[in-house]
C-alpha cells in the first residue's frame, strides 16, 4: 500500500497538489492519500469533498506526513517536512531547483528523492505530465483579462449609433503557452493581436490564432530555437534590430503581454523605460516573466505601477489567481506521473529509474543533487 500525504502551501499560495478527482482515481490505484484539513478550502475543494473521493482527513501536516511514501506539493517543501516522510520518500513538487541551491542542498540532505515538475521532460507521452504547460495556459488567460481590467477602455470594436468604439491593439511578446493563450483570449475579446517570438515555428502557430506575426527574419532567427523547444538567447546584434522593430511597433498598442522566459536565468529585457514611455496614456504592461525580474525594464515584481500614465503590472503568481483550475489541471498532471511508478496490480511502488520522465525530473537522491543541469552551480 502506497501512503500519499498532501499538505497546505505557504501563505498567498491558494493552490493544492490533489483535487477530488485525483484522490478517487489514487484511491483506485491502491493508493492512501492523506491530505491536511483545510488544505484545499482556497481551491474549493472542502475536507468534506476530498474525504467523500476516499481521502483521509488529518489534523495537521505533521500527522498528514507521518510516515508516507510520497509527498505532493505545489511548492518546495520544508526539509522538517521531508523528514516526517519514510527514509528515501518521493517528493514531487515545482522545486524552483534553481532558486536557493542551499535551501535545495539541504532538502537533498534528507535523502528524499526530489522530482522537479518544472524539469518534465517535452516529449509527447510526457505532455500530461507538463506543469509548466497546465499553469502558462491558465496565466496567459489571466493576464489578458486582468489588462483588459486595468485598461479601463472597450476591447471591441463597437459600432453605435453615435459612432464607433475602436478595437485595442494588443501585442503579446513571446509565443509559448502563456503566449498563445494570450493571443487567443486576447482574439476573443475583440483586439487586434500581434505577437513577436524569436523562435520560427512560432510564425505559422501565430498565424492560425489570426494574429500578425512581428520579428526580424533573418539568418539567425531561423536557427533560435533549441531542441527541446525553448528560444536559444540571441546575439547583441540580433537583439538590438529586434528591439528596433518592437520600439517602432509597441507604442501604437494598448494591451502588451510578455511571456519571454528561459530556464535558470534572468528574464530577457524585451521592453525599455524609452519604450514605455512612446506609449499612449491609458495603455497597460502586464510581465508574465516578473519572476525572473521582468521582461520590462520597469517591472517591479508583484506590484503595479503607473509610468508616465503607463500601468506596468509583474503579477508572481496569475495561475494561482484562478486556482480552482490551476489545481485541478495541476493535480491531474501528477496522477499521469504518479501512474508510471505505481504498479496497478500489486499496488506497490514500482520506479523504472531509468524512465527520461523519471531521470529528466529527478533532482536529487540518496543524499545527492544529481541532475545534470544543476552540477556545476555551487551551494
Amino acid at each position: 500500500m502506497v501512503t500519499i500525504a498532501v499538505t497546505a502551501e505557504r501563505d498567498g499560495e491558494p493552490r493544492v497538489a490533489v483535487s477530488p478527482e485525483t484522490v478517487k482515481k489514487l484511491t483506485a490505484l491502491g493508493c492512501t492519500v492523506r491530505v491536511q484539513a483545510g488544505a484545499g478550502a482556497r481551491s474549493r475543494f472542502s475536507d468534506d469533498a476530498l474525504k467523500a473521493q476516499g481521502a483521509s482527513v488529518a489534523a495537521s501536516a505533521a500527522e498528514a506526513l507521518r510516515g508516507a511514501d510520497i509527498l505532493l506539493k505545489v511548492h518546495r517543501p520544508s526539509s522538517e517536512e521531508v523528514k516526517a516522510l519514510k527514509p528515501g520518500a518521493i517528493v514531487a513538487a515545482m522545486l524552483s531547483p534553481f532558486d536557493d541551491r542551499p535551501g535545495l542542498d539541504a532538502l537533498a540532505g534528507t535523502g528524499a528523492a526530489l522530482m522537479a515538475m518544472e524539469f518534465m521532460p517535452r516529449i509527447s507521452r510526457a505532455q500530461s505530465m507538463d506543469v509548466l504547460s497546465s499553469q502558462a495556459n491558465l496565466a496567459g488567460y489571466k493576464a489578458v483579462v486582468d489588462a483588459a481590467a486595468m485598461f479601463g477602455q472597450a476591447v471591441p470594436m463597437m459600432m453605435t449609433a453615435a459612432g464607433t468604439v475602436p478595437a485595442a491593439k494588443a501585442f503579446i511578446m513571446g509565443v509559448g503557452v502563456a503566449g498563445l493563450q494570450a493571443i487567443a483570449t486576447a482574439r476573443r475579446l475583440g483586439a487586434i493581436v500581434s505577437a513577436t517570438d524569436v523562435r520560427p515555428a512560432t510564425k505559422e502557430q501565430v498565424a492560425s490564432l489570426g494574429a500578425k506575426f512581428i520579428a526580424v527574419e533573418d539568418e539567425e532567427f531561423k536557427q533560435a530555437q533549441t531542441a527541446a523547444g525553448y528560444a536559444k538567447p540571441m546575439s547583441a546584434d540580433y537583439q538590438r534590430k529586434q528591439a528596433e522593430l518592437v520600439a517602432s511597433h509597441i507604442k501604437n498598442q494598448d494591451i502588451v503581454i510578455t511571456t519571454a522566459l528561459i530556464p535558470g536565468r534572468p528574464a530577457p529585457k524585451l521592453i525599455s523605460a524609452a519604450m514605455v514611455e512612446s506609449m499612449k496614456p491609458g495603455a497597460v504592461i502586464v510581465d508574465l516573466a516578473a519572476e525572473r525580474g521582468g521582461n520590462t525594464e520597469l517591472t517591479q515584481p508583484g506590484k503595479v505601477i503607473d509610468h508616465k500614465g503607463v500601468t506596468i503590472a509583474g503579477p508572481l503568481n496569475l495561475a494561482g489567481e484562478v486556482p480552482v483550475n490551476a489545481s485541478s489541471l495541476y493535480a491531474k498532471n501528477l496522477l499521469a506521473f504518479l501512474e508510471t511508478m505505481i504498479d496497478k496490480k500489486e499496488r506497490v511502488l514500482k520506479i523504472n529509474w531509468d524512465d527520461e520522465i523519471v531521470k529528466g525530473t529527478l533532482v536529487a537522491k540518496d543524499g545527492r543533487i544529481v541532475h545534470p543541469s544543476l552540477q556545476t552551480q555551487g551551494a
